[in-house]
């Protein structure tokens, strides 16, 4: 019993020294990213389904919509894949605008695609460095269709506006077709209920084409400074 006990120690003492060395890791994570991101200048991330193919209508708007943020003189950030992270790259390619990718490394889906400038292509092993560097940089978020990953951006970005941990920026969901029934049970279930304010839902825009996108973005930085979020 004395033995199993010593041994438990020890494994829990090894799992603690490592967890320190890996703050060393992260902090390199964070030096290299806002590096790279402070020399980018404004962006606008694209977020949806790394599992969109070519031909899909929202893979192809989602490459009209970069195109027209790029033709504004706004960079596009992506998570850097497949789909249409993908998709937002091109667009961005294109038009000849800045296209960068945030690269996370995942045992399935995630590999980067060929339409990242080559000097913007940046790698990362922890999610939430890499999220801070979206939230961070981006003057906006364009959400595309997409699953628990494209929630998780979403959803991060609503709560640090509505708890003023960040300035706003406009968040703009394109496809009502899919969007709507979330937004619907958000105003119908979460506002009735109470846990949201009324002006929470003015933070979110539901659009369908990217005139619109653009329009959204345009008339919110009209007489704006264009910064980092915090």
């Amino acid at each position: 019993m004395i033995m199993r006990k010593e041994q438990h120690h020890k494994g829990w003492n090894e799992i603690k020294t490592n967890d320190s060395w890996a703050i060393f890791k992260i902090m390199g994570e964070f030096v290299n990213g806002f590096e790279s991101m402070s020399r980018i200048g404004p962006c606008v991330s694209i977020f949806g389904s790394a599992r969109t193919r070519p031909g899909d209508k929202y893979y192809e708007i989602s490459v009209q919509i970069a195109k027209k943020i790029a033709e504004a003189g706004y960079g596009v950030i992506t998570g850097g894949g497949p789909g249409i992270m993908e998709a937002g790259n091109k667009g961005a390619n294109l038009a000849g605008g800045t296209s960068v990718g945030l690269n996370i490394d995942l045992p399935f889906e995630q590999h980067d695609n060929p339409y990242i400038d080559d000097d913007k292509s940046l790698d990362f092993d922890y999610f939430f460095v890499r999220k801070v560097m979206f939230v961070k940089y981006s003057q906006g978020f364009v959400v595309m269709p997409g699953g628990f990953g494209t929630l998780d951006e979403l959803f991060e970005a609503i709560t640090l506006i509505q708890t003023h941990k960040i300035d706003t920026f406009p968040i703009i969901l394109v496809g009502t077709e899919f969007w709507s029934g979330l937004w619907d049970w958000i105003r119908s279930t979460m506002l009735k209920a109470g846990n949201i304010s009324p002006e929470d839902l003015d933070l979110v825009k539901l659009v369908d084409t990217e005139h619109e996108v653009v329009e959204i973005i345009d008339a919110f930085y009209k007489g704006r400074l264009l910064s980092p979020n915090f």
